[in-house]
């Protein structure tokens, strides 16, 4: 796709959808402050209508640095706030940051040249996960697994190339202003299903490791069941728009989901029923599961010996966790 070259040292807008944040903002807009790129950058917060002093926090913040602009978002939603930001942005490159990632001082620049070298739209890198507790460093390790989440290179890294999807972003303004944005009507898979937009229209997202983002997981199990759930269903609402980006992958988990509900009933009423064929023939898919599990777990262990002991008994739940959630998810999809 023929597209005008970025200038030497683009204009840079880093744009943060903000809500219920006050915690983590002034240390998130700090880090995107030190950054070493050597060109014009400016931040664009849009905050949504938060329960805690996030927009206080904002509105001072902007005060105390001109090149910190803050704009309203009064829906709250994600994909909104995103474009609420991105109109307000003067940036040739546009860079997206969640108000809780801790960015390294390296990002921006990394991103810009990229975008420069490839001639991609879009250029992103790997979702760090790193936990505190026991719970989340199993969430995060997990989260670089591909019996955890697949083999999509921001979550468990790789080889620089193009790619379906990137965590985050760094585009070209005028890609964005191609693709009209975010789809606000999808409230999670945004991402997904712009980057998918951007590919449909001639551009390239492009995946390299040397741009990476702290995330921070989930601290609670119904956390990351409901984190997953909201996943799996928004993924089945990208399918049902774009079928022609259905996979065997993302049907892993819904079919798993129901091999295992259905492998419980059968082997329950062979049970009941003193039927000792029928439920062997029924659970031979949970137990199926679980020694696939264990098996992943042992795997995952060895890969990482530093993972506290702690941290690997939550393994097996966290894994179970994620696949049935997310496969329940997509089976129930996003009523509409």
């Amino acid at each position: 796709m023929t597209q005008a070259p970025l200038p030497t040292l683009p204009r840079v807008s880093v744009i943060m959808p903000v809500l219920n944040e006050e915690r983590h903002l002034e240390v998130a807009v700090a880090q995107i402050l030190k950054q070493d790129y050597q060109g014009e950058l400016e931040i664009v917060m849009a905050v949504g209508p938060s329960k805690d002093r996030t927009r206080e926090v904002a509105d001072a913040l902007s005060v105390l640095h001109g090149n910190v602009i803050v704009v309203a978002n009064p829906t709250g939603k994600t994909p909104a706030g995103l474009n609420f930001a991105i109109a307000r942005a003067t940036g040739d490159v546009v860079v997206r940051v969640d108000g809780h990632a801790m960015i390294p001082t390296d990002y921006v620049t990394c991103g810009v040249s990229t975008l420069r070298e490839t001639g991609a739209d879009n250029v992103g890198g790997i979702m760090a996960a790193t936990g505190t507790s026991p719970f989340e460093e199993a969430v995060a390790r997990a989260m670089t697994s591909k019996f955890g989440v697949g083999g999509a290179a921001f979550h468990v890294g790789g080889q620089a190339g193009p790619a379906l999807t990137v965590y985050l972003g760094c585009f070209r303004a005028d890609a964005l202003a191609r693709v009209q944005g975010y789809d606000e009507t999808m409230e999670r898979a945004q991402d997904w299903e712009m980057n998918f937009r951007i590919r449909q229209t001639g551009g390239t997202v492009w995946f390299t490791p040397t741009m990476q983002v702290e995330y921070r997981p989930r601290p609670t199990v119904a956390a990351l069941a409901r984190q997953y759930h909201d996943y799996g269903r928004w993924r089945r609402e990208v399918a049902r728009r774009h079928p022609e980006t259905l996979s065997l992958r993302y049907l892993a988990a819904p079919v798993a989901a129901l091999l295992l509900i259905a492998g419980l009933v059968v082997g329950g009423i062979g049970v009941v029923g003193g039927l000792s064929w029928l439920a062997i023939l029924g659970f031979a898919m949970p137990i199926g599961y679980l020694l696939a599990n264990i098996f992943a777990c042992l795997m995952t262990v060895a890969s990482k010996p530093s993972l506290p002991i702690r941290a690997a008994l939550w393994l097996p739940t966290v894994f179970a966790t994620m696949h049935g959630a997310w496969g329940l998810g997509f089976l129930r999809g996003v009523k509409r």
